[in-house]
């Protein structure tokens, strides 16, 4: 899902950074509120474990790649702004040092995988926390929401980016980009997303109760 530079047109990534860069600047104060002595641990955890999982691409037909995000994981222990930060940073580094998405396309991957990942998997999560596979499901919502702003994103270059015809970004449009890219999420690294969302919120949920027994 990760978007290399040189996929959208300038003025996509302007305007990606447009948005970004105020959201980000909220969000840092809300990190800032919920960082403590007791949450930096499990916080620096689950963000290694986004980083962890995120790592693991897989091609998808049509240009781009696929993963789980571990994004609605941190989303619902910490709140969508922490998670937000937490997996922009991830992003960042994995730009930068590995070259696993573009530094011009760090606003827009930023956007789908980190700020909509995170308020979807949260308030997906928070509609149905009775349920018992309430995690599993804001895991695999999210990440399909993601995929499809994503792959909506890339499919409208050639729409608005061409030059005689021919595209001068990414180049596939609307019907090849979302097939592609939800198919994959659909069917797999939704699922994927979903099952390690609802793995590590149960155990830190019953390592939780544990601790309140004891004390």
């Amino acid at each position: 899902m990760h978007i290399p530079d040189g996929y959208l047109s300038p003025t996509t990534v302007a305007v990606g950074y447009a948005v970004m860069i105020p959201l980000w600047m909220y969000g840092f104060k809300k990190l800032k509120e919920k960082l403590n002595e007791e949450t930096l641990p499990l916080l620096g955890v689950l963000t290694a474990l986004s980083f962890i999982i995120m790592m693991f691409n897989a091609p998808v037909p049509g240009g781009t790649s696929g993963h789980a995000i571990g994004t609605a994981l941190i989303a619902i222990m910490f709140g969508p702004w922490v998670a937000f930060e937490s997996v922009s940073l991830v992003l960042l580094i994995q730009a930068v040092v590995f070259g696993d998405g573009g530094v011009s396309t760090w606003a827009i991957n930023a956007f789908d995988m980190a700020f909509i990942a995170a308020f979807v998997g949260y308030y997906v999560f928070q509609w149905l926390k009775n349920f018992k596979f309430a995690p599993f499901l804001a895991g695999y919502i999210s990440i399909n929401v993601a995929a499809l702003s994503d792959s909506i994103i890339l499919g409208i270059q050639p729409i608005f980016w061409s030059h005689n015809g021919h595209p001068l970004y990414f180049p596939f449009g609307l019907k090849e980009s979302v097939p592609a890219m939800m198919s994959a999420h659909l069917m797999v690294f939704g699922v994927i997303d979903g099952v390690v969302t609802q793995i590590v919120y149960s155990y830190l949920k019953k390592k939780d109760s544990k601790k309140e027994e004891v004390a």
